[in-house]
């Protein structure tokens, strides 16, 4: 067997063979000069806006869709929408990118952070009810990498205490859930059409809702806290709550809308890629793919694997710095590999210092109940979320046109480090990685 090449051997994976993503088209390019020779680039009523929203809302069964110019927008409308207040509290899982939270504290709300599911890695289910108090107004469930949270038991609970549910499903345009659409299984969704997303627009986002109060209400905090007039109508200026600019742009538009027509095409050339991983890596001891219950499909917005040395014999090395080495190791093969995030949300310092706006606010505020003003965020209350960063990393260039042939080169990077492992360990002894603020662990 060559030399891994950490230790100077050649890699496997020819780098020419990689695509960047998104891949644009004729078709692409000449929707974005039709609205360049229109010469109308923005406006809330026009063409490209309101044909996104159209066809985004037919394409999953929402009523209705409202686009915005990002992701988190998209959190924040329907955070406002569903009436999040200061001190009220939302439950969301520790595993997110930190928007999800963000969008909460954008409200002067409270995040309220569970534990994940470990084979799922989405909001642990059975450790939501346990959190609700007085204060709680809605449940933040995240799609996580396109994989569908549980959202029966969710929406169940929610009923219970009559709570709103919002989907951040950033990166699930196209999952399902038990035959239903991610975006129509809460009360809202918020969508990303970020230019990294598996339906980009450059930069974007969209909300979906089938509730027409909730949508209104999105749709005026997203222009400045007006009410949204017909096209044509005089302008009156009148805010009449706290808004924003969350306008998205026609060119923006027009390029999404181009690429929601062969959209599905698309997935499935990634969702062949990533079965073809899932078969493959699922037959390399230690390595497990994540798995996908029946009933779902996910997006495969991100392709994640995690490492498990104590089954196959490895207990001299923690799993954390296991896992470091042979991500490098892998990378120098020309594998793709990369951490998404490197800690839980409630380990960032906005959370450990407890200080989004200065002086404490908001757990610092009057309205926050006195336990929120006396709690601490501690990434070791979430185990398991922590364990899953220990273990796991993801693989890129999983999507189109990158095609079987370069997942094949994966795989064999994938063998050729396995079968090293005496070098990989002792490789391991001499990396240095991220670890969480106060690591107080032994790694």
């Amino acid at each position: 067997m060559s030399k891994l090449a950490i230790n100077g051997g050649q890699p496997v994976v020819p780098a020419e063979l990689k695509k960047p993503w998104p891949p644009i088209t004729q078709e692409d390019i000449d929707s974005v000069v039709k609205v360049l020779k229109r010469g109308v680039l923005w406006g809330p009523m026009e063409e490209e806006v309101t044909g996104l929203q159209n066809e985004f809302a037919a394409y999953i069964g929402a009523k209705h869709a409202l686009v915005v110019n990002s992701g988190t927008a998209a959190l924040h409308a329907c955070v406002c929408a569903c009436g999040i207040e200061p001190g009220d509290e939302v439950i969301t899982p520790a595993y997110s990118f930190w928007a999800t939270a963000q969008s909460v504290l954008a409200q002067n709300g409270i995040p309220i952070f569970t534990d994940i599911d470990p084979e799922t890695y989405n909001m642990d289910v059975n450790d939501i009810e346990h959190r609700i108090t007085d204060r709680t107004r809605a449940i933040l469930p995240v799609h996580t990498h396109g994989l569908p949270a549980d959202m029966d038991p969710i929406n169940a609970i929610a009923k219970k205490y009559n709570l709103k549910v919002i989907e951040d499903a950033a990166q699930a345009a196209g999952s399902r859930y038990k035959g239903r659409n991610a975006g129509v299984l809460g009360d809202m969704a918020a969508f990303s059409l970020n230019g990294s997303k598996n339906l980009p627009a450059g930069e974007g986002g969209i909300v979906t809702t089938n509730d027409s109060e909730l949508y209104e209400r999105a749709r005026k905090m997203s222009m400045f806290g007006e009410n949204v007039i017909p096209k044509g109508s005089i302008r009156l200026y009148d805010a009449q709550i706290m808004g924003f600019n969350y306008r998205n742009n026609e060119m923006a538009d027009a390029f999404c809308r181009s690429f929601l027509r062969r959209y599905d095409t698309l997935q499935g050339q990634r969702t062949a890629n990533c079965e073809y991983l899932n078969q493959e890596l699922g037959k390399i001891a230690g390595v497990k793919p994540l798995p996908i219950p029946d009933g779902y499909v996910t997006s495969y917005h991100l392709y994640k694997v995690s490492l498990y040395p104590e089954k196959i014999g490895i207990t001299s090395v923690h799993p954390k710095r296991f896992r470091w080495a042979v991500q490098k190791a892998l990378r120098e093969e020309g594998v793709p590999v990369f951490e998404w995030h490197n800690m839980p949300v409630p380990a960032q310092k906005i959370f450990l210092n407890k200080d989004a706006y200065g002086k404490g606010a908001p757990w610092s505020s009057s309205y926050c109940s006195e336990a929120v003003r006396q709690m601490k965020y501690d990434p070791n209350d979430y185990p398991r979320t922590v364990d899953m960063f220990d273990r796991s990393f993801c693989i890129d260039d999983i999507y189109p046109p990158n095609d079987l042939q370069l997942m094949q080169y994966f795989v064999e990077a994938f063998h050729k480090v396995f079968n090293h492992l005496d070098e990989v360990i002792e490789f391991s002894r001499t990396i240095t990685f991220p670890t969480m603020p106060e690591e107080k662990r032994i790694i």
